[in-house]
């Protein structure tokens, strides 16, 4: 007769232990219980440090982690310039370097793509059973590059300066520009000058050399000599769909006034002279 299985089976959990204590714990419950509880632990602190920011602080009043908010949503603020959050700064900066359009697929879709991968496909390529740091030095110094590349990304993104218009407002440049294009003697030219630099359009186009050239914005510095006049260039702002444009958004809700006065500037612009 043969071995009964409870006793085969018996056998077989006593060399389990055997090797568990030989060769370490097991995963369960082990490891997992390790998991769970620093998961807890994480949500917990988070719950914590969540509840003392919200009952130390009242409203724009800091508390201990500061305030609710720094100041009141402004849904027709026409000066706020957009920016990411930190942990897309290092994508942030890419696309000041990757120009529009000729590199920027490379640079935004093309090259965390590709690292990505080469990062998913580590176990299947490196199959080698050393795991000591000092004896890969290509795998270490891959990853120290990579940590000094995304943080050096990071940091000039977080840093990274934009044309805000209140700046450009308080250093005079609606008035250089005006001095430089002719037409200070303007006051509707003047005022959308001042309404352009406002609007966060150099964070796209570049005029007199202030502003970023970004997802192939023209220079607008001698676009009234094209001699489209204002009407159209009204209606272009207004709706720049309409022209194929798909990529600006509508400036429609500045209204009427102030699409007159930003079109105006756009007409006088000619370049300078």
């Amino acid at each position: 007769m043969g071995v009964p299985l409870s006793e085969r089976n018996r056998a077989g959990h006593k060399r389990y232990k055997e090797d568990v204590e030989r060769e370490g714990k097991s995963f369960w419950p082990y490891a997992v219980l390790h998991d769970a509880i620093m998961s807890l632990v994480v949500v917990a602190v988070i719950i914590v440090l969540a509840c003392i920011w919200y009952f130390t602080a009242d409203g724009v009043e800091a508390g201990w982690l500061g305030p609710w908010y720094a100041t009141e949503a402004d849904p027709g603020t026409i000066s706020f310039v957009p920016r990411p959050d930190w942990f897309f700064y290092f994508l942030f900066y890419l696309l000041r370097i990757f120009k529009w359009p000729e590199s920027v697929l490379l640079g935004t879709v093309g090259i965390p793509t590709i690292l990505l991968v080469l990062l998913i496909a580590l176990p299947f390529y490196d199959r080698r059973p050393e795991r000591r740091p000092g004896r890969r030095p290509v795998a270490m110094i891959a990853a120290v590059l990579v940590v000094i590349s995304m943080a050096t990304l990071t940091w000039k993104g977080a840093t990274a300066k934009e044309a805000l218009g209140s700046e450009l407002i308080a250093a005079g440049k609606p008035e250089e520009w005006a001095q430089q294009q002719g037409f200070a003697d303007n006051p509707t030219a003047v005022a959308g000058a001042k309404l352009f630099a406002e609007s966060g359009c150099l964070n796209c186009h570049t005029y007199l050399g202030e502003g970023n050239s970004n997802l192939g914005a023209p220079n607008l510095s001698d676009i009234g000599a094209s001699g489209r006049g204002v009407d159209f260039f009204k209606s272009y702002v207004s709706n720049p769909a309409q022209y194929g444009n798909n990529v600006m958004i509508s400036y429609g809700y500045l209204g009427d006034e102030n699409l007159t006065k930003l079109a105006t500037f756009l007409d006088a612009s000619r370049g300078g002279g």
